[in-house]
């Protein structure tokens, strides 16, 4: 089960080749974007909605149902598109080889994103760590308006569309579309909460529809070759070719296009060069991004990597940044330094997070330096459960699964770590 290369859709992700116009033109971009304008609003949406595209931030929600939800008619209001560049998930580095290599795919898809809900400027929030990645992006959105294919005219279709860049300041709470809002307005990032939703009240008052770069950069392509083309990679309900990172423990760690579903095993022997000292030497794996819970080498074996089957194991797609351990991973610290990483992140406004947070990075810090007791391990399981769900935004979540994974997987490890007895093996 591999992609074959006539379904690429990113044929120039390792930047062989140049990223500019002329380049980008010869790979298929901007090949008749008029007439895919001239679909109409409604036949864009529905062929988006057909092809099984599920957003590829993380969440895995249908795009063109969430294209569907921007109000019909443009009223006083105008519409806005905002794509998410900020990418900050610990392990992730999609959206940046977008950016850097095929910016073109943006720039079209952005048009033809913002064409179908109606909005005549978009946002490009991209991460304050991408210096380079964004004087590429600008450098192609100067050469697009240059050549009329963005601007008052955008190719000779006679929709006006406006493309902006905005720089971020590296806060990883920024990549929750609200607080993405927020900050693009001048405030300070903080999850708003819901309703209303951004599509009735975003950016500005307006409605807004957010998306992730990569959802947006497949969009022309999947137009041009068709809804069932598209669809018809991958699985039922998990269509499509998706870009995964795969770091850590392997032999080449890289960038890769594979359609969803592919087996996990399959995706690191053959793109990875394999785990470091071969298959038996795997510990565990994070398959999507720093904020889901980890697999152990049984369920590695035999995982798919898509939403559905990952869901199944308890985990999740998340972002498709898969981390590789081999045995010699202290699997206690290296949770333990995703909870510093959410401690320092978050953005203090909702209590469970703002103390739960510190709380668990603390909890595990003792652990780890074996000044913890037996009883501190199931206490810091159920605050987990505590923070779970009970904030405004995902990042709550995203502190508790990893911990949560630990527990499952790796109790025993946990517990040889606790040199102390608990009160009650004391007494």
């Amino acid at each position: 089960m591999m992609l074959k290369d006539v379904d690429r859709i990113f044929t120039n992700i390792y930047g062989l080749e140049s990223a500019m116009l002329k380049g980008s033109k010869k790979r298929g971009d901007w090949n008749g974007t008029k007439k895919l304008l001239g679909l109409g609003r409604d036949k864009i949406i529905d062929i988006i909605k057909e092809s099984g595209l599920r957003g590829r931030g993380g969440a895995g929600f249908s795009t063109g149902m969430k294209w569907s939800f921007m109000p019909q008619e443009v009223g006083d209001r105008p519409h806005y598109l905002i794509i998410n560049a900020d990418e900050g998930e610990p392990g992730t580095c999609k959206d940046r080889e977008i950016m850097r290599h095929e910016p073109m795919k943006l720039i079209e898809g952005a048009l033809v994103a913002a064409f179908a809900i109606g909005a005549h400027v978009a946002y490009c929030y991209v991460r304050g760590e991408f210096y380079r990645e964004t004087k590429v992006l600008q450098s192609a959105v100067d050469e697009a308006y240059a050549a009329g294919l963005i601007g008052d005219n955008a190719c000779k279709s006679g929709f006006k569309f406006d493309f902006y860049i905005h720089r971020g300041m590296g806060s990883y709470i920024c990549g929750e579309e609200s607080a993405l809002i927020e900050s693009l307005e001048g405030k300070k990032g903080q999850p708003r909460l819901k309703p209303p939703f951004p599509a009735n009240v975003g950016v500005f008052g307006c409605p807004t529809t957010v998306n992730n770069v990569e959802s947006i950069a497949v969009v022309p392509t999947i137009i041009r070759r068709g809804q069932e083309w598209f669809s018809g990679i991958g699985k039922p309900n998990n269509a499509g070719t998706k870009l995964f990172n795969i770091s850590g423990h392997v032999n080449s760690p890289c960038t890769v296009e594979e359609e969803m579903g592919i087996p996990l095993r399959e995706l690191i022997d053959k793109h990875a060069g394999g785990v470091r000292g071969g298959w038996k030497n795997l510990k565990a794996i994070i398959p999507g991004g720093a904020s889901v819970p980890l697999l152990t080498k049984k369920q590695a074996e035999y995982a798919t990597m898509d939403f559905d089957s990952l869901r199944e194991l308890r985990s999740g797609l998340g972002t498709a940044a898969v981390m590789v351990m081999d045995n010699s991973t202290d699997i206690l610290r290296a949770i333990t330094r995703l909870s510093a990483f959410y401690k320092h992140e978050s953005c203090g406004q909702c209590t469970p997070c703002r103390e739960g947070t510190g709380w668990l990075w603390r909890v595990m810090e003792r652990i780890c330096n074996g000044d913890a007791t037996a009883e501190e391990i199931d206490m810091l399981e159920e605050v987990t459960k505590q923070i779970e769900g009970h904030t405004i935004c995902a990042l709550g979540d995203a502190a508790a699964w990893p911990i949560q994974g630990l527990l499952r997987a790796f109790r025993p490890e946990l517990e040889s770590r606790v040199k102390k007895p608990s009160t009650a093996e004391a007494a």
